[in-house]
């Protein structure tokens, strides 16, 4: 290939420059320092040291006592009735809240309209005047029977003998948390997207088959936080049937109490302590309950805590190694 005279010669590229390891090490990306974090963080350290400090060593608190009476069996007897209180008082809420739910969203007015009420009507009453007016429910029906409406009844009930103290507790609570799960529940279904359910019906598939494996999955991931979240408060709730008679754990505490007005302090410790084992035990399985729904919603899991252990050790490990290398 001829070349014509005055042409310019392209020049090879020059190898580029080798910088010293120095230069490269002063060009690397520094972290941005926040002192603030350091600061706001020394503060939370000071003070949470200072509470710890100040719950060991004030003799206000009795913390033998608190050993004494953590165990004692009046107090358990007293968590067990809580707990068997609780338990059935979230199923047969759970229960009652989904009818409604589903009856807030039928196509029959009626049912639309009986949901609608019972929700307003146990929202805006409080719980303790509902227990109350249960416990004093047979001084207005001596008597319940079962027969034909307006007409001759076939059984009759005595009511003070059917209405014990842990029905009367049950009862009340599970026809209050009702209408508080009923808006959960009725929350979730509307927050699985419309597309779904039109995408469903497209394909001809039965309405229960569309609820129980299309719409329900979906609407557990919104309800499962909120349900759990009410179900922390009825654990707490259960402290008001003290008021019908029933010695729950806050009973317990109450009645002890008033045989021990010097240990009033630790008995509440106790209990405080109690509950904090009870709800803390309530959130564990929320959180897995969760991660199962959050299957095929998320491309990871999110990490339980021995993963997060694992991941923090096998990371402090890999930085011991890179500072020994250097």
């Amino acid at each position: 290939m001829s070349r014509s005279p005055g042409a310019a010669v392209p020049l090879a590229a020059a190898p580029p420059v080798q910088e010293p390891p120095e230069r490269l090490e002063a060009q690397r990306v520094q972290p941005l320092r926040r002192p603030g974090r350091w600061i706001a963080t020394a503060l939370v350290l000071v003070v949470a040291a200072q509470i710890v400090h100040g719950l060991a060593t004030n003799p206000f608190y009795q913390w033998d006592r608190f050993r004494y009476w953590f165990l004692r069996p009046t107090l358990l007897d007293g968590l067990l009735v809580t707990l068997e209180v609780t338990a059935l008082s979230a199923v047969s809420g759970l229960v009652g809240g989904v009818l409604l739910a589903l009856a807030r969203q039928s196509g029959s007015p009626v049912l639309r309209a009986v949901s609608w009420t019972y929700t307003w009507l146990f929202r805006s009453v409080p719980l303790i005047v509902v227990l109350i007016f249960l416990y004093n429910f047979s001084a207005l029906y001596r008597t319940l029977s079962l027969g034909i409406p307006f007409g001759p009844a076939f059984v009759t009930f005595d009511e003070s003998k059917i209405a014990t103290d842990m029905t009367v507790a049950v009862i009340g609570l599970g026809l209050n948390e009702a209408a508080y799960a009923a808006e959960v529940v009725r929350g979730g279904l509307l927050s699985v997207d419309q597309g779904q359910h039109e995408a469903a019906a497209a394909l001809g598939l039965p309405k229960g088959y569309r609820f129980t494996r299309i719409i329900l999955p979906q609407a557990l991931r919104s309800i499962t936080p909120n349900y759990v979240n009410q179900l922390i408060g009825l654990v707490k709730s259960t402290s008001l049937v003290f008021y019908v008679s029933l010695l729950d754990l806050f009973g317990s505490v109450q009645s002890m109490g008033s045989t021990y007005p010097g240990d009033i302090v630790p008995l509440l410790l106790v209990a405080t302590v109690w509950y904090l084992i009870l709800t803390s035990a309530v959130s564990v399985v929320q959180f897995y309950v969760e991660r199962y729904f959050a299957r095929g919603a998320t491309r990871v899991l999110p990490p339980t805590p021995l993963q997060k252990a694992r991941a923090g050790l096998t990371g402090f490990r890999a930085r011991l190694r890179g500072e020994a290398a250097v």
